[in-house]
Order: structure tokens, then sequence, then C-alpha cells
């Protein structure tokens, strides 16, 4: 078996400022480390090869909420969802990092952190008072390094500002006064596999970068941009991003009940 060669920092900024990530800017990152590796520094690395990348204007961000529903938010010692993989879980704990004080949190580093990560807890989760909604105001930029679209959190933002109509019903918990209070309320959730079809329209229009980062391959495109794309499919059809019935996707089903009730 041929094994990967590691790759420094410097190269890993050099990929990165080739695929375009603006020094000064926002950048909102979703990742999968085991796509990326080996570089040198392991996680920790390529978070630094970020910051290098993006210079000491630029700010980082990434998903940081909790993978339980259950037990209340500490923005101090709630690991991040497994599902949001390990680079995510050491940049909330890295030095000078700000966090969301709820459980749909972002973590973020640089000069626009606090202003990203501040507020009350936005129901649903990506509203335009979320993060994922300041970094669209920001006209910041989205890498999905080594993940495709379906990661792609602002594309929720996009369903809400379009108007998809769909809300299932979730729950979260958190400190009031000291004592855990349940939150209900509706998202606009489901599998998220068609938000694939958000690439296709920006590839189609010039919108996204594409090429090599460590070993995984990156997509990288601005906030306002996909957006922009999704916000005309949504026009055209509010339920473009959902399973046809009978496609046997149980969460799209419920997304489309909830619209039907």
């Amino acid at each position: 078996m041929n094994r990967k060669r590691e790759l420094s920092q410097r190269e890993v900024v050099d990929q990165l400022r080739a695929l375009g990530v603006k020094q000064g800017g926002v950048l909102l990152v979703h990742t999968s480390f085991r796509a990326v590796r080996p570089i040198a520094g392991g996680p920790l690395g390529l978070i630094e090869s970020l910051r290098c990348a993006l210079g000491s204007e630029g700010t980082l961000v990434m998903p940081s909420w909790t993978g339980t529903d259950e037990e209340p938010f500490d923005p101090s010692s709630t690991p991040a969802s497994p599902d949001l993989g390990v680079v995510a879980d050491t940049f909330w704990r890295s030095s000078g990092v700000q966090r969301s004080n709820h459980p749909f949190a972002f973590a973020a580093a640089g000069p626009r952190a606090v202003e990203i990560t501040s507020g009350p807890l936005p129901t649903p989760p990506h509203t335009p008072d979320s993060p994922v909604g300041r970094v669209h105001e920001l006209d910041g930029q989205m890498l999905l390094l080594g993940v495709d679209h379906d990661s792609n959190t602002t594309l929720h933002l996009a369903e809400l500002l379009g108007g998809a109509p769909y809300r299932v019903p979730k729950h979260c918990t958190v400190l009031q006064d000291g004592r855990p209070v349940r939150i209900d309320y509706g998202e606009n959730d489901h599998c998220c596999k068609r938000f694939t079809l958000a690439g296709e329209w920006l590839v189609g229009q010039g919108m996204q970068s594409e090429g090599p980062v460590g070993h995984a391959h990156a997509r990288l495109v601005r906030a306002r941009d996909v957006v922009g794309v999704a916000l005309e499919r949504l026009a055209r059809d509010p339920l473009i991003f959902l399973h046809p019935p009978g496609a046997g996707c149980t969460e799209c089903d419920a997304a489309r009940a909830s619209v039907a009730g």
C-alpha cells in the first residue's frame, strides 16, 4: 500500500491561497480530516494553516454545536457533535477561540469572532441572526474541505430566506437561572443529500473554486453566492431540496408531511 506523503503546513497554506481563500476575510469551514490527512501537526496543524492563509485580519469560523438535545449546553465544556469531526472539536478548545453560548453553537477566531458567535439562541438554528447568517452578512467565504454541499449549513439559511415551508419538531435544552429548560421549536430539517444540487448550480455559473487542500478535494464559494443560487431555485420549487415522495427517505417524508399538516 502506498502511504500518502505528509504535507507541511506551508504547503497547505499555499494550497488554500491558490484555491482563493482571501486574506483578511471571513471563512466558514466544514471539514473531514480523514480526507485531508496526513499533514504536519494533525488537526491543529490544519487549523494553524487556515489561520495563516487568512492572516491576522481574517476570521476563521467552524460549526461547534452539541450532539445531544437532552443535556444543557456549556460552551466551556460541552463537546462538539461527533458528526462535525476532530478539527471542529479541536478548534473550539484552542486558545483565543470564541464559542456561541447556545446549543446551535459556532466557534470563531479573529477580529470578527465575537460579532459572529454572539447573540441569543436562534430558532430555527440557521436564521439570519445566527452565526451562519452573520457570515453571509459579512460576505464571508465557505470552504468545504473533503465534504460536499450536503454538509453546507448555509443552505439552511437560504431555505429560511426563500420561504421553504417545512418545519419538523425539534427541541434542545438550555440553562435558565441555573436550571435545565427544554426549548421546543420547528426546524427546516431533512436528510440534506439534495443540497449537493447547489454544487452543480454554482459550478454552472462559475462561482465555485475547486482544488486540493491537504489530500482532500476542496470547494470554495462565497456564502452570498450559495444563498443566491439557492433562492433562485427555491422561488421555482420551495421543496427542491426534499427527496420526492416514494424515494424512501424518511427525513424528507417527515418534512413533506409537516407542509401537508
